[in-house]
């Protein structure tokens, strides 16, 4: 795995595929406001990644799911459960999503990817905290992916 740091938005990496920080799938997508990552996602991608999601129903804590971009110039996006049923992110959920998004990317033969700062956000742990558990879990974990893998720490655009 090669891994890469940057400061920049989430939808203007040049990788093959992009993670989305998403919830356990348990309320309507059409419920949620849109923020973060997934509010970009559907202001820029359209809303046919969320309408996709549906066939998965509830997702497991940490699970990793594959859909289409939408009209964003990648070949797909993987959502992954990265907060529990109260809105958090934990050591765990992070770790986990961390672990399922590679081994999804790995099958699905991607060889680039892009994440955020999974559990940052809605998923109220500190920008610090949740990127030292997913540079910690991509670390631990390089076996399972052979890609290139971008860290994207969000910093608007000027």
């Amino acid at each position: 795995m090669e891994l890469f740091e940057v400061f920049g938005d989430l939808l203007e990496q040049d990788v093959e595929v992009i993670v989305n920080a998403w919830n356990r799938n348990l309320f309507p997508w059409w419920l949620l406001l849109p923020q973060g990552v997934s509010g970009a996602i559907k202001r820029r991608g359209g809303l046919a990644p969320f309408r996709e999601l549906r066939k998965y129903g509830p997702l497991p804590l940490g699970a990793a799911v594959l859909t289409s971009a939408g009209r964003l110039p990648y070949r797909a996006i993987i959502h992954v459960a990265g907060i529990n049923l109260c809105w958090r992110s934990t050591h765990y959920s992070i770790q986990t999503s961390v672990k399922n998004l590679l081994i999804l990317a790995e099958a699905e033969n991607f060889r680039s990817l892009a994440l955020p700062i999974i559990g940052a956000g809605s998923g109220s742990m500190s920008q610090a905290k949740a990127r030292h558990f997913i540079l910690e879990t991509l670390e631990a974990n390089q076996h399972l992916y052979s890609g290139k893998v971008i860290v994207v720490s969000y910093a608007k655009q000027r």
